[in-house]
């Protein structure tokens, strides 16, 4: 199709994502159920059929929704209830074993090849962000001209379905670049595989894939050669950051999430490499202001809510309810962070995972930075659980990393870097952190584990 411009996917798979495309748009135009343009999920689990599929919407201006193939049975009814589908790529009917009768109404969006982009699925509600391929394009603009580059490559590792995985096929696409696409656990496997000039590519990780990596050293060699390694998804601990300065490797630490269609600051490289530690200056298709628990702005290095403007905001959450903007121009989020002098923007951590211990505020992403740091846990997760004599009681769940090392060591190293109603009050160590494929936690799961061993451990 022409539609595919210059843009190709190394292992000579374009001419087969073509005809793919060809294949799923005729099938759009020949849909003979209904009178608007049907409603599409897309769950193809190999990358070129979803490729296909979501070009293929685009150009038939078809809605289309982006969906995890690995969704539970419940979390497919939740999509199947609120999307109500005319077409299914990539799960049958008896592969999801779900009702999906049609309700008496009609949802607002139709006739418009709007993209729906899923969010807050590791809570267990899952919403999808409305988005344009406006909005997106906004982002690709905002990302090329921030980093002075004409033509995006990018090796991706993650899911297409996500923003993060999305977002690195836009930017190819747009910019006539190269794309490769490889699972995750095959790269760990073997680098032998991809043989091809990683200087002129970028590559996105979350916190967990670098740690992986940087734990085999020829991938680390391999990873160093890379033009930007983007790092997102979920906060990243000082261990891994300064392991990766150490290295030399060109990371790039990012804030974004699926409303803002990926990131909206970002670190640069040489930045990261001179010692700079937060989520770097903002990019130009946004605007950043802090404000007040009153909605008053603050000034530079007062912390606060981070309101978020930009020219890639989605439109709202599905279905868009017409007269009523769920995100309104001036994107206020869960966050909380200030900007310093310079213009770069610092998280202090998220306002609901905000504990309250005797009358003070603790933001867990602290606490779990100075935790990692003492080198002695692989991983940590702290919340706040009930507490009678404290409101709520610091807890961190945590993943040793040699058995020989106590809580007490532990403590002893936090006590000169933490406020002592900061440290936690339960440690709670397990064999592993449950996280999703972004390295996201679900905390109130980790907060009712926690409760509940505490609980016990108190009879």
């Amino acid at each position: 199709m022409e539609i595919l411009g210059n843009f190709s996917l190394v292992c000579d798979r374009s001419h087969e994502l073509a005809q793919l495309t060809e294949a799923f748009y005729s099938e759009l135009i020949n849909f003979s159920y209904c009178q608007t343009k049907p409603k599409v999920i897309l769950a193809e689990r190999e990358s070129v059929r979803f490729l296909a599929g979501f070009i293929a919407a685009y150009t038939a201006n078809c809605p289309v929704f982006l969906c995890n193939p690995n969704w539970a049975k419940q979390e497919w009814q939740q999509v199947f209830d609120l999307v109500q589908p005319d077409i299914i790529w990539g799960v049958s009917h008896n592969e999801l074993v779900i009702n999906n009768n049609k309700n008496n109404y009609q949802l607002p969006i139709t006739n418009y090849p709007y993209i729906m982009i899923p969010t807050g699925g590791s809570s267990g509600n899952i919403k999808f962000a409305v988005h344009t391929w406006e909005t997106l394009t906004a982002s690709v603009h905002g990302f090329t001209k921030y980093f002075q580059l004409q033509k995006i490559n990018s090796f991706c590792v993650l899911p297409l379905y996500h923003v993060s995985g999305l977002m690195q096929f836009m930017r190819c696409f747009t910019t006539g670049g190269k794309l490769v696409i490889s699972a995750f656990k095959k790269l760990e496997n073997s680098i032998k595989l991809y043989q091809f000039e990683t200087a002129d590519f970028l590559i996105s990780l979350v916190p967990t894939q670098l740690q992986s990596l940087l734990q085999n050293s020829n991938l680390t060699a391999w990873l160093s050669q890379f033009q930007t390694v983007l790092l997102g998804g979920a906060p990243a601990w000082d261990e891994i950051l300064e392991k990766a300065r150490y290295y030399q490797i060109k990371l790039a630490p990012t804030y974004g999430m699926t409303e803002t269609a990926s990131q909206i600051a970002t670190l640069k490289p040489d930045d990261f490499l001179k010692g700079k530690v937060n989520s770097g200056q903002i990019l130009p298709h946004a605007k950043v202001r802090i404000s007040n628990e009153k909605g008053e702005y603050l000034n530079n290095h007062q912390t606060g809510n981070i309101i978020i403007q930009a020219e890639s905001l989605a439109l709202g959450y599905y279905p868009l309810v017409p007269n009523l903007q769920t995100i309104a121009s001036n994107f206020l989020t869960d966050d909380i962070g200030f900007i310093d002098n310079e213009g770069y923007l610092n998280i202090v951590g998220r306002k609901s995972d905000k504990i309250i211990t005797g009358g003070e505020n603790v933001y867990p992403t602290e606490v779990e930075s100075a935790i990692k740091a003492t080198a002695m846990v692989t991983d940590v997760c702290v919340v706040g659980i009930p507490d009678q004599h404290w409101g709520q009681a610091v807890t961190a769940i945590y993943v040793p990393k040699n058995s020989n090392h106590s809580v007490v060591e532990i403590q002893n190293l936090l006590r000169n870097q933490l406020s002592k109603f900061k440290l936690p009050k339960h440690w709670i160590a397990v064999e592993n952190l449950p996280r999703n494929s972004q390295g996201k936690i679900n905390r109130q799961q980790l907060q009712e584990i926690a409760l509940e061993i505490v609980k016990n451990s108190e009879k």
